[in-house]
């Protein structure tokens, strides 16, 4: 069940798999609200307090984002880790080793 909505509010969700730790949470923010400002109330930099916030890739439902972006409701902030390989050199190594 979702939560209740107060006037003037929107519900959304933010969600990581970052350093092999899940993070979800579910929040009311006011509308108007960007997605710089719901993260930094989700308090997700403490969950993470080693992160290096300025490489991670932000979407809503997959697509990339700007933190400046207005959030609606029911919007699902992910908060992407950087790649470990590009997937084009994982294929051309895959490719070598045969």
């Amino acid at each position: 069940m979702g939560l209740a909505l107060r006037n003037g509010f929107i519900s959304i969700e933010i969600v990581a798999a970052l350093t092999g730790r899940h993070f979800t949470k579910r929040l009311q923010v006011p509308e108007g609200t960007m997605i710089k400002q719901a993260i930094k109330f989700s308090e997700i930099k403490e969950f993470y307090p080693v992160i290096n916030w300025s490489t991670l890739k932000i979407g809503i439902h997959g697509k990339i984002v700007h933190p400046e972006t207005i959030l609606h409701q029911n919007d699902r902030i992910e908060i992407y880790r950087p790649l470990i390989v590009d997937p084009k050199e994982k294929r051309k190594l895959k490719i070598k080793s045969k």
